[in-house]
C-alpha cells in the first residue's frame, strides 16, 4: 500500500530544495497542496507519462502557476520525461522548469499559467471543449471522448475578476466533468487576505450552480480523494471542492505566514522542515521505494491501451467520424480548405462589394464555418454587431440534464451548438477560447468591439505566448463608429496589439483582403490572430497589377500583410511614382482617392495596402523594397496612434493621437483631417520638403 504521507512529504521536499538551489521561487504552495495532488495524482487522474498528448488523458491545470514546483514534481514523480537535472535546473535559462508552467516547453503542462485567474479559465475552455466534442463524435457504446478537466486554484484566482467571469459559464453550461480544487490557505503575499478577502466562497459558487464540497482538511489526502470521487458523479454541475491547508505545511517557522509564499525556506529553516516531516534524505534524492509508489507509467499504459481498444472498435464502426476526429485533434486542416479559401478570395473578388469589413467578415465566415467544422464561434454580448454568427453556426446550449442541444441548419441536419454567447465577459471569453485551443478539436473566435480588447489583452498575449490558433474578431475599430464617442473609439489599440509578439493583426480594407486575413488565421497554427474591422461601409478596391513590382501586387499578394495596390499608370498617369500612400483598413479608400487627386497635379503616386504589419514585417528584404522602394517618401495613412508608422521610414504620418469625439462619423473624419484633400496635401508638403 503506497505511503501517501512520504509521497506527500517528496513534493515538499523537491518544492523546497529547488526554490533553495535557484534562490528564487515560491515554496509555500506546492508544500501545502501536496496532500491534495496525492489524492488526485494517485488517485484519480487519467493520464499517460509516456504520452503526454494521448487524446482522452484529463486535464490538469495549475491555475496558480506561481506554486509551479508542485506539478514539476508531479510529472517528474510520475514518470515524465522531466529528469531530476531539470528540478535541479529549476528557474535557470532554457530549462524544462520554468518559473511559471510554459506550455510547450514541460511535456505533461497542459496550459501556461502565472497571470492569476486565467488558469481556471483556462480549464473551463477545456471541459466546455471535451463536452462539445463528446457530444459531436461519441455514439452509443462508443464514449472514446471522455474525459475530466481538474484545476487547483488559490485566493488570489479567486480575487481576480475573471474567475467570476468564467466560472459563472461553467455553472450555466453544466460542465460537470470540470473539478476544481481550492487551497484555501487564507495567505497572500500581504499576509493574511481575511482584511480585503471576505468573500463567502461556497456561496459564491453555488450561486453560480456549482457543486461545492467542503470545507475540509486539504492535508488529509483520504478526505480529499473521496470528495473528488463524489465530484466524479456530479450529472450537471461543475464541482469546487474547499480544501483548508496551510500555506509552507512542514515548515515549523514559516507555515502559515507570508514568509513562505515567495522566498527560499533558507538552509536553517529547510533543516528543521525536514526534521519536522521525517525527510531524512538529501536535497534532490527520492527513495525507490516513495519513487514506486509515484510510479504511472505501466498503469497509464494500461489505461491507454485500454482505451485505445475502444477507438479500434469505434473506428471500425464510424470510420468517417473516426478519421475526422483525428485531423481535428491534430489540428490539420480539411483537404478542400484550400479550395474553399480560393473560392472564397475569389469571389468576393469578383463581386468587389462595398460592405463594413465586419460584414465581410461574416460573408468569409459563412463559407469557412460551412467547410470547418472545427470553428467554433462567439461574441461578447455583441453578436448582432461583430456579425460572428453564420447559418452554420447555432447557439450553444444545453438541456436541464446537461446534454449539447441539437439545432437545425439548412439542410435539416440537427448539429450542436457553433457559437457561444459569452455575455460581456470579454477577458473571460479570451481565456476561454485558451483552454478550447489547448484541448484540441476546434479553432475558436470571439467577437467584441475593438476598444473592449483592453479587457481581453493578457488572455490574448497568454495566446500568443502559447503559439495558439485564436481568432479574435475586433470590430467597430476606429472613429468611423460615429457617435457612441470616445469610450467606444479605437485610437492606440491597433498599435498596441501589434507590439505583442506572435499576435497576427489585420486591419483589411475590403471584401477580398478579408477573406485572406481570415484564410491565413485559419493557417496559423502557431499564433492567434486579430481582425480589426470597421462599422462603416468600405468601397472595394480595384486590384492591379504593377509592371514595377509584379510579384508585389494582385490578389496573390495580399497574404504577404501589404502590396501595390495602384500604380499611377492604373488611373491614367503615365509617369513613375514619385511617393507612396500606406494605408490599411477603411483609410485604403482614402488613399485611393488622394492619388486620383493627386494625378489632377500632375503627382504620381503608388498606392500600397497594409493590412496586416505584422505579417509584411517577416517578409523577405526584397519583397519589402518592392513594395515600399528605397528613394521614394512614404506617407502613412491610419486613423490610429501614428506612433508604429515611423519605423517603415515614413515622411508623415495622417493619423490620430488624441481621442476622438462624439459625432456621426462623415463630421469626424473631416474634423481629424481624414480626407482625400487632407491626405493629398500632406504627400504634397512631403515631396517639397524633399525637394
Amino acid at each position: 500500500m503506497a505511503n501517501t504521507q512520504q509521497m506527500a512529504s517528496a513534493i515538499r521536499a523537491l518544492a523546497m530544495d529547488a526554490v533553495q538551489q535557484a534562490n528564487s521561487g515560491h515554496p509555500g504552495a506546492p508544500m501545502g497542496m501536496a496532500d491534495m495532488a496525492v489524492a488526485l495524482w494517485h488517485d484519480h487522474l487519467q493520464h499517460n507519462p509516456g504520452n503526454p498528448l494521448w487524446m482522452n488523458r484529463d486535464r490538469f491545470v495549475l491555475s496558480n502557476g506561481h506554486g509551479s514546483m508542485l506539478i514539476y514534481a508531479l510529472l517528474h514523480l510520475t514518470g515524465y520525461k522531466l529528469p531530476i537535472e531539470e528540478l535541479k535546473n529549476f528557474r535557470q535559462l532554457h530549462s524544462k522548469t520554468a518559473g511559471h508552467p510554459e506550455y510547450g516547453i514541460t511535456p505533461g503542462v497542459e496550459t501556461t499559467t502565472g497571470p492569476l485567474g486565467q488558469g481556471i479559465s483556462n480549464a473551463v475552455g477545456m471541459a466546455l471543449a471535451e463536452k462539445l466534442l463528446a457530444s459531436e463524435f461519441n455514439r452509443e457504446g462508443h464514449a472514446v471522448i471522455d474525459h475530466h478537466t481538474y484545476a487547483f486554484l488559490g485566493d488570489g484566482c479567486l480575487m481576480e475578476g475573471i474567475s467570476h467571469e468564467a466560472a459563472s459559464l461553467a455553472g450555466a453550461w453544466k460542465l460537470n466533468k470540470l473539478i476544481a480544487l481550492y487551497d484555501d490557505n487564507g495567505i497572500s503575499i500581504d499576509g493574511q487576505v481575511a482584511p480585503w478577502f471576505a468573500d463567502n466562497t461556497a456561496l459564491r459558487f453555488a450561486s453560480y450552480g456549482w457543486n461545492v464540497l467542503g470545507p475540509l482538511d486539504g492535508h488529509d489526502a483520504a478526505a480529499v480523494s473521496a470528495a473528488i470521487a463524489e465530484a466524479k458523479q456530479s450529472a450537471t454541475q461543475p464541482t469546487l471542492i474547499i480544501c483548508k491547508t496551510h500555506i509552507g505545511k512542514g515548515s515549523p517557522n514559516r507555515a502559515n505566514t507570508s514568509k513562505a509564499h515567495g522566498e527560499p525556506l533558507g538552509a536553517e529553516e529547510i533543516k528543521l522542515t525536514r526534521e519536522a516531516i521525517g525527510w531524512a534524505h538529501a536535497p534532490f534524492e527520492i527513495p525507490s521505494e516513495i519513487y514506486a509508489d509515484w510510479d504511472a507509467k505501466v498503469q497509464g499504459k494500461a489505461k491507454e491501451a485500454a482505451w485505445s481498444e475502444r477507438f479500434a472498435a469505434y473506428k471500425a464502426a464510424f470510420p468517417e467520424l473516426a478519421r475526422e476526429l483525428q485531423r481535428r485533434v491534430k489540428g490539420e486542416l480539411p483537404k478542400q480548405f484550400v479550395q474553399t479559401a480560393v473560392d472564397t478570395i475569389i469571389g468576393a473578388h469578383r463581386k468587389g462589394e462595398t460592405v463594413a469589413s465586419r460584414k465581410a467578415s461574416q460573408l468569409a465566415l459563412e463559407a469557412f464555418t460551412a467547410a470547418l467544422p472545427e470553428l467554433l464561434g462567439g461574441s461578447a454580448d455583441l453578436t448582432g454587431s461583430n456579425l460572428t454568427n453564420t447559418k452554420s453556426t447555432p447557439n450553444v446550449r444545453f438541456a436541464d440534464d446537461g446534454a449539447v442541444v441539437r439545432s437545425p441548419v439548412e439542410g435539416g441536419e440537427a448539429i450542436g451548438g457553433r457559437h457561444i454567447n459569452y455575455g460581456v465577459r470579454e477577458f473571460g471569453m479570451a481565456a476561454i477560447m485558451n483552454g478550447v485551443a489547448l484541448h484540441g478539436g476546434f479553432i475558436p473566435y470571439g467577437g467584441t468591439f475593438l476598444t473592449f480588447s483592453d479587457y481581453s489583452r493578457n488572455a490574448i498575449r497568454m495566446a500568443a505566448l502559447m503559439k495558439l490558433r485564436v481568432v479574435h474578431v475586433f470590430t467597430h475599430d476606429s472613429i468611423g463608429l460615429g457617435e457612441d464617442g470616445p469610450t467606444h473609439q479605437s485610437v492606440e489599440h491597433a498599435a498596441s496589439l501589434r507590439l505583442i509578439p506572435n499576435l497576427d493583426v489585420w486591419r483589411p480594407g475590403d471584401t477580398a483582403e478579408t477573406a485572406v486575413a481570415w484564410t491565413v488565421a485559419l493557417q496559423n497554427q502557431n499564433r492567434p490572430t486579430a481582425l480589426l474591422l470597421s462599422r462603416q461601409n468600405i468601397a472595394y478596391a480595384a486590384k492591379g497589377d504593377s509592371e514595377a513590382a509584379p510579384d508585389a501586387s494582385g490578389i496573390d499578394a495580399i497574404s504577404k500583410g501589404a502590396y501595390v495596390l495602384s500604380e499611377p499608370s492604373d488611373i491614367g498617369l503615365k509617369k513613375k511614382a514619385q511617393a507612396v500612400i500606406i494605408a490599411t483598413g477603411s483609410e485604403v479608400q482614402l488613399a485611393v482617392q488622394a492619388q486620383a487627386l493627386l494625378a489632377q497635379r500632375k503627382i504620381a503616386v503608388r498606392v500600397v495596402s497594409m493590412p496586416s504589419t505584422t505579417t509584411f514585417d517577416r517578409q523577405s528584404v526584397e519583397y519589402k523594397s518592392a513594395v515600399l522602394p528605397k528613394g521614394l517618401p512614404r506617407i502613412a495613412v491610419e486613423m490610429g496612434s501614428s506612433d508604429g508608422w515611423w519605423k517603415y521610414g515614413v515622411a508623415a504620418v495622417v493619423g490620430l493621437d488624441t481621442f476622438g469625439e462624439s459625432a456621426p462619423a462623415p463630421v469626424l473624419f473631416k474634423h481629424f483631417g481624414f480626407t482625400a484633400e487632407n491626405v493629398a496635401d500632406t504627400v504634397q508638403v512631403a515631396l517639397s520638403r524633399k525637394g
